[in-house]
């Protein structure tokens, strides 16, 4: 199958841990080391909590998600395409639930630095975070871009529905092939070199 007629849109956004990098987050044992319960995002687990009870935990997930942060891995095929997108002049941005820091650190690991201006990556810190579209309305914001122009790359729920909810064309990866979230998305892939494919 073809996706060529994708390039047509020019601003695409990618989640980054798990889409960009090889996903090697355990959530589950996150939420263990935290002390937060199973089954809830970290994030929304973590903002049921009183500030004097969810102040350190968020500083101590900060110092988790930095040393996983060192070991990020680029995707396969995730750089063949980041190339075939910027040399179609196309805008490449990251909406992460990851905080600002890790995003540099993440994205110098993974030797995909370079395909990503740092005011095109918005992170926890600046938007509510997936599934809320509010980072990725801020990215169409500073592009002066349509939705209908753009694309959200995503391995997860929260990326899918975020994209959903801004109006953008949603691509979901699972190397699994499993798509528990199929229903969700408008395209489901293994891989991003399957993005590639000519028509």
């Amino acid at each position: 199958m073809s996706y060529h007629w994708l390039t047509m849109r020019k601003h695409w956004i990618f989640d980054m841990d798990g889409t960009l990098t090889i996903a090697h987050h355990d959530f589950d044992a996150i939420r263990a080391e935290l002390g937060l319960p199973k089954g809830l995002p970290i994030l929304e687990a973590l903002s049921q909590l009183p500030e004097e009870v969810s102040k350190p935990l968020s500083i101590k997930l900060d110092e988790i998600e930095l040393e996983l942060a060192h070991q990020a891995k680029p995707a396969e095929g995730a750089k063949k395409l980041l190339d075939m997108l910027l040399s179609q002049g196309t805008m490449l941005g990251i909406v992460t639930r990851n905080n600002s820091v890790n995003i540099a650190v993440t994205l110098k690991a993974a030797g995909l630095a370079d395909y990503f201006l740092p005011e095109n990556c918005v992170s926890r810190n600046c938007a509510l975070p997936k599934p809320s579209p509010a980072g990725i309305f801020e990215l169409l914001n500073r592009w002066q871009a349509k939705a209908d122009d753009a694309v959200m790359v995503g391995d997860y729920i929260h990326d899918i529905k975020a994209g959903s909810a801004a109006g953008a064309k949603t691509i979901y990866i699972d190397p699994s092939g499993q798509f528990p979230f199929k229903k969700d998305a408008d395209i489901c892939i293994k891989q991003m070199a399957e993005l590639m494919a000519q028509s």
